[in-house]
Formats: C-alpha cells, structure tokens, sequence
C-alpha cells in the first residue's frame, strides 16, 4: 500500500481508502451484516488501508458505531473522516430523498459530540460538509465554528464533500479558497472526468487534495453492471438508466486497448488513471466483501500510467458527447 498527503493537512492516508457506507446502507445491491462489516474493516486495516471515511448519516450512525467499535485502542493508527450536515434523528427517510440539511454552530456542536460518541475518539481527523450548498459555502458563520474546533485540537482539518450526483463544479472551487479547506470529494472515474478534471487542476494549485468516490462508475468498470443488468430502485445506481449503461459499456471498449497494452483488468486501468493524478490523496472505491478490498488494495502498488497512455485517454474523452451535471440553483 503506498500513501499519499491529504493536501495541506500533513496528514498522510492510503492511496485507496475505505469508504464505510455500504456497511451500514443497504443501497448497492448487498446488505452486509455487523459480523462481516467488521471482518472487512479489520482486512482493509491489515492490508494497509489506513484511511476510513464515512458520514453520520450512514445507517443513522451505524457506519461510525462499527468503525469505533474495530479500531478502539487503535485510535493512533489509523485515520478516521467523518461528515456531518443532514438533519436525520427523528427522520425517515424516503428512497434517496435529500434530507433536511443544517450546519449551523449549534448543531455542528451536536453533530460533532454525537459523532465523536459513536467512534469512541476525542478528535477527527478530517470533519467534513455532506453535500454543502454554494450558500453553505459562502456562510463564514460555518467555517468559523470549523476552525475553532481544529484550534481545540477536536479536528485536524476539514474537507467539503460535494454532491450528491456528480458536479458541482462552482462549489468545489469556491470551497478550495477556505484556508483550512484539506479536501474536496467528488465522483470521479475514467468515464466521468467532469467537472473532477478542473477541480483536480485547482487543488493542484490551493494545495488541496481530491478524495475520488464513484471511481467504478457505478459498477460499469468492475464488470458487475452490464447490458442485461436489472438494478433494482433501492439501488443507489438506479439513477443509471439503460441508454447511459449501454453508451458506457461502449466507451469500455475503447479504452480496453490502452488496458491490454498495460497487462491490466479495466478495474485497474480505472484504478491507475485516477491514482495517476498527483492531486488524487485517495480513492474511495465502493465495496461489499473482503474480496473486493483485497482486489483494491493490490492496485496500490506505486505503477502509474505512462503519460503517452494519458494522453491518449484524455483525447478519447474529449471525443465522448457530454453529459448532464447538477449545481445548486442559489449562489
């Protein structure tokens, strides 16, 4: 496992990291239960992913609950992100509806304690936004409280999470001008490199680093999602719809040379493109067994892709039609 430093923070994370919310949601095709949550998150650890990012909302807290119940007594090895901002006690929610979303002092307070509760820590490594709006990011009320909070030593540092659908370019780049701004989550893969592309350019130069989630494109580039897929509308990936599956699957092909040339599975190439981006500190993909963390794990091995091969990857996807992004409608 090679690892990277996330931006300006100092703090080094796993080239691949564990992105903990399929072990509390049942939203990508698998319900995992407590037992094998937890053997996933002690192989990750073993196999050098050092880096756990999740969120409040996952599972109510589930996500954090089993994340400080596997690494209590370990709290100095590993490094834990965490995100907070969606109103959920109380709440249920419908399908994937957006919930009600605050970040006000108040409830920061009370989402942070909550938060540190459930992971049984006295500090966060990286606190985080879940899906801020451009009037979020604006608001200097939110990232005082933020900063105040790294001066008590109870976070290290903060990231912006953007979405929940791909885009929201604007954000991203408004939110890289807060100082102590570390990182900025976005979808990014091989096959969707808009708007992750010119936010990768800007990190470059505000010294942030990008937190890569959705590096499968929904499963399209792992093989698990194919022509004949039926995925159920509790699915997160059911928004996929069959025209944007099939000119996906078209677009696999194209690239599938660049793959073989390399002696590499399409899930590598996706993989090594991304990581092949200096700014990327660490690829989130999304798993639901042991087999798969191990599968990712190996993909961190310190090989890149040539820049002859980037090249020509960027060139492909230029010649690919667009595709529709979401922003919020207030700024």
């Amino acid at each position: 496992m090679k690892y990277r430093t996330l931006g300006k923070s100092g703090i080094r994370v796993s080239e691949i990291g564990f992105g903990a919310w399929t072990i509390a949601l049942d939203w990508w095709g698998k319900k995992i239960d407590d037992d094998e949550a937890k053997r996933m998150l002690k192989r990750a650890y073993d196999l050098g992913i050092n880096f756990f990012e999740t969120g409040d909302m996952y599972g109510k807290g589930k996500s954090e609950k089993l994340i400080g119940e596997v690494f209590k007594g370990m709290r100095n090895e590993i490094v834990i992100s965490t995100k907070y901002g969606y109103e959920f006690e109380g709440v249920t929610q419908i399908g994937h509806s957006e919930l009600p979303q605050r970040f006000d002092p108040l409830f920061t307070e009370h989402a942070l304690k909550n938060s540190l509760a459930r992971l049984q820590t006295d500090h966060i490594d990286v606190y985080g936004l879940h899906n801020p709006k451009m009037y979020h990011i604006k608001d200097d009320t939110i990232f005082h409280t933020l900063d105040n909070k790294i001066n008590e030593g109870v976070i290290g540092t903060y990231q912006v999470a953007l979405g929940p659908a791909i885009g929201w370019t604007q954000e991203g780049l408004e939110s890289m001008k807060r100082p102590n701004v570390s990182a900025v989550q976005t979808v990014y893969n091989i096959l969707e490199q808009t708007p992750g592309n010119e936010l990768i350019d800007a990190a470059a130069t505000k010294d942030v680093g990008i937190l890569v989630r959705v590096p499968d494109a929904s499963g399209i580039l792992t093989g698990k999602v194919t022509a004949d897929t039926k995925i159920d509308e509790k699915d997160h990936r059911s928004v996929r719809r069959g025209e944007w599956i099939k000119s996906a699957l078209q677009k696999v092909e194209q690239l599938r040379p660049i793959a073989q040339r390399n002696g590499l599975s399409i899930t590598e190439l996706a993989i090594k493109f991304i990581l092949s981006k200096n700014p990327v500190s660490s690829v989130l993909p999304t798993v639901v067994s042991v087999e798969e963390i191990e599968q990712f794990a190996a993909m961190s091995d310190g090989h890149y892709l040539p820049s002859t091969d980037m090249v020509e990857i960027a060139s492909l996807y230029m010649s690919w039609p667009p595709y529709e992004i979401k922003a919020t409608a207030i700024t």
